[in-house]
Formats: C-alpha cells, structure tokens, sequence
C-alpha cells in the first residue's frame, strides 16, 4: 500500500484569542475570512497584525476561528529576523515560549509568552490512521520526492482528531529545504 499524504506549507501566521483580538482591532470585531484552509473550520483572515520583536517587525495573517489564547506560529528564519529565541512545540504548547508585541489598527498586546515554531505534523482522522497504521502522537517519517531537492522529514508528529483533514503541515524554511512550494506528496515512512 501507497502511505501517500498531501503535504502543505504553513507559512507564518497568527491565532489570536477573542479578547485579543478586541483589543487590536476594537470592541466587536469578528475576523473576516478571505479563504478556508485545507482543516474544516480553518480560515485565512483578512485582518493582518504588525509582530514586533527586538530587532525586527514581520507583519503576518490572522488564521481563524478565534483560540483559547493566542499564539504565533514562525520559521527560525522570522525568529531569527525579530530577534526573539521560540522553542520548537506542538501547536498549542505556548508554556514559557517566547514574549512578543502585537500591533493592530486599533492597540497592541504583549504577550509575556506565545511565539513557537511549530512541530512538523500529520493532521488525521480516526479512519487515517487506522489505514495508515499508526496512532496519535507517533513519530513518523515522511519522504518527499521534488526534483533536485528530494527529502525524509524525521521527527513528524502525527495528530489524530474527528475534525481533522488529512495533510502534513511543514514550515517555509522547511519547504524551501525542499524545493516545496505551495504542496507536494509524501511517502509515510514508519
């Protein structure tokens, strides 16, 4: 059997909590969405923010729906460019991560923790995985094959819910390791 998985690039991006959000752009506001993901309910937002670090200001998307608490998803490449030190987590896993400023139309917010670089990962349903033969929280490889540029990524954490669509989420600077622009296939390696 073929362990084929689309493979997406998620550039840097931004989820912010509804309190957040009010205080960067007003009392109300509800993020517009300009273009659905790949994961049901996920979408590009119109809204864009200022994330400014020590030694530089990457103006980055909002990605909705609203979270919990708000969190910046970056490259070390962007970590490198605003100055600031992000641990490579699972998404969701801000605990002690790096401090940063936002800054949108209508205030900012400081964050004392909530900037990442996000852990390379498989979204999967229940009926993926159990084809694919692995479980929740596995680490797997994923080999990718580009022209020139062909790649095994280790350390490929695979997270399995009821809400999720099967794709492999990588980093720009992963992709350009690559050669991946916008999407390409992997070959699940266990």
């Amino acid at each position: 059997m073929s362990e084929k998985v689309l493979v997406e690039v998620s550039a840097r991006h931004v989820h912010v909590s509804k309190q957040d959000l009010e205080t960067l752009f007003g009392a109300g506001h509800e993020l517009t969405s300009k273009k659905e993901l790949s994961q049901p309910g996920q979408f590009a937002c119109e809204e864009k923010v200022a994330v400014v670090g020590p030694k530089g200001t990457i103006n980055m998307s909002i990605l909705g729906p609203t979270r919990k608490d708000t969190q910046i998803e970056v490259s070390y490449t962007d970590a490198r460019a605003l100055g600031i030190n992000a641990p490579l987590r699972e998404s969701g896993d801000t605990k002690e991560s790096a401090p940063i400023k936002l800054v949108g139309p209508k205030g900012e917010v400081e964050l004392t923790q909530g900037v990442i670089v996000a852990k390379r990962h498989i979204h999967m349903l229940p009926s993926d995985a159990e084809k694919f033969g692995v479980e929740n929280g596995q680490i797997v490889g994923v080999k990718i094959d580009t022209n020139g540029r062909s790649i095994v990524f280790g350390d490929t954490v695979v997270r399995v819910r009821d809400d999720f669509a099967l794709a492999m989420h990588i980093d720009t600077d992963e992709a350009n390791a690559a050669g991946i622009s916008g999407s390409a296939q992997g070959e699940i390696i266990k």
